[in-house]
């Protein structure tokens, strides 16, 4: 990444005035997040990029709209699928949320015996209460982290396989259940070094903006989804 590169310059990241423009009048009051680290906020920081994580940031974004926004994030490194939804669904629906993201699965991912079936009936309780609940979910597909330089050589395949099959998983349980999907994995940049941290399991400052970017622009598509055709 040439060291000129920052988040003004950033091709990939949000334009000047571009977040207010996409949240114009959006409707929503009460935000929540469930997850692991990815909620939490691991992110490296990264020079040129907002020392600010990605759900931080789309809750301040949202709050620049509505500025009695509330905000709770339950986000809690470690967790894997099971545990977010035992420890952290019930106190989610208590802040009666109206919009609600739900990110976990990688955890799961990271071990070679990976469950996806089991880790799609855990995100299809959370999504399905948070929705009957009335609040818009989003779900994640996140960016591919066997890219990063730190993940040892003979773990990257295998690690790759299982990140792309939660993503998949993920992406079919969105469009069967309805919610705003952000589809991180194959983006553009998932194979650029510069999107992970030194860790080997988490992302950098450049890639939390870049998130952030790609979910404001989700989340305007869905308050104001594009005319379908006309039939001649």
């Amino acid at each position: 990444m040439p060291s000129t590169l920052s988040e003004s310059t950033d091709p990939y990241c949000l334009r000047p005035g571009e977040a207010t423009e996409l949240l114009r009048a959006h409707p929503w009051r009460r935000f929540v997040a469930l997850g692991d680290s990815v909620v939490e906020g691991m992110c490296e920081p990264t020079p040129g990029y907002p020392d600010v994580q990605w759900v931080d940031r789309l809750a301040a974004e949202l709050r620049a709209v509505r500025p009695e926004l509330t905000y709770v994030n339950l986000g809690r490194r470690g967790r894997r699928a099971h545990q977010v939804r035992a420890t952290q669904l019930a106190p989610a629906l208590a802040a009666d949320p109206d919009l609600a993201l739900v990110v976990c699965g990688g955890n799961d991912a990271f071990h070679p015996a990976y469950d996806a079936d089991a880790v799609d009936v855990e995100l299809t309780a959370m999504i399905e209460a948070l929705r009957d609940a009335g609040a818009d979910v989003i779900t994640i597909g996140m960016f591919d982290v066997s890219h990063s330089p730190a993940v040892p050589e003979h773990v990257r395949a295998g690690l790759g396989e299982r990140m792309r099959r939660l993503s998949a998983h993920t992406a079919r349980l969105a469009e069967r259940l309805g919610t705003v999907h952000v589809h991180l994995t194959d983006h553009p940049l998932t194979a650029d070094a510069t999107l992970y941290s030194t860790d080997g399991r988490h992302g950098s400052g450049r890639s939390d903006a870049i998130a952030t970017a790609e979910t404001l622009r989700a989340l305007s598509r869905h308050l104001r989804p594009s005319p379908r055709p006309r039939c001649p």
